[in-house]
């Protein structure tokens, strides 16, 4: 997993997350990269400072104690701990932005959920004042 600084042609300033820079070229030249705030598929990406080292995949050894795990850029426990809470969420799918409304306006008991949301419904939803976050790839998938 491999995580670049992006920014769309209006000035968004996002990270896009990659399992590879191949991967990255693909999707890019798809017209699949595309601000999470405007939609625009005009993205530039931005000179980085980050470093990703890799773990020998051929290697049965255990990792060492107090290592990261590299493809998020975060310590393991931590990952793990957040790949958890987000477990603990009900995945609503494409109804994200209809149950979070009804959440915000108090038409059903607060309850956390996560889903999915297209740029203008987040818009829309953010217009509202309706509280939601992204959620990175690597939180929601189950391999580690």
């Amino acid at each position: 997993m491999i995580v670049f600084d992006l920014r769309c042609d209006s000035g968004h300033a996002f990270e896009g997350w990659f399992d590879s820079g191949e991967a990255f070229d693909a999707q890019f030249a798809a017209g699949l990269v595309r601000c999470p705030t405007c939609d625009t598929a005009e993205v530039a990406r931005l000179p980085s400072a980050r470093v990703s080292v890799t773990r020998d995949r051929g290697s049965a050894a255990a990792p060492a104690s107090g290592s990261t795990e590299l493809a998020a850029g975060l310590p393991a426990e931590l990952l793990a701990k957040l790949r958890d809470a987000v477990r603990r969420t009900e995945n609503v799918g494409r109804r994200f932005p209809e149950e979070a409304r009804k959440i915000h306006y108090e038409e059903v008991p607060h309850r956390p959920i996560r889903g999915e949301a297209t740029a203008d419904e987040a818009r829309e939803l953010a217009d509202e004042g309706v509280e939601f976050s992204p959620i990175p790839p690597i939180l929601t998938r189950d391999e580690h």
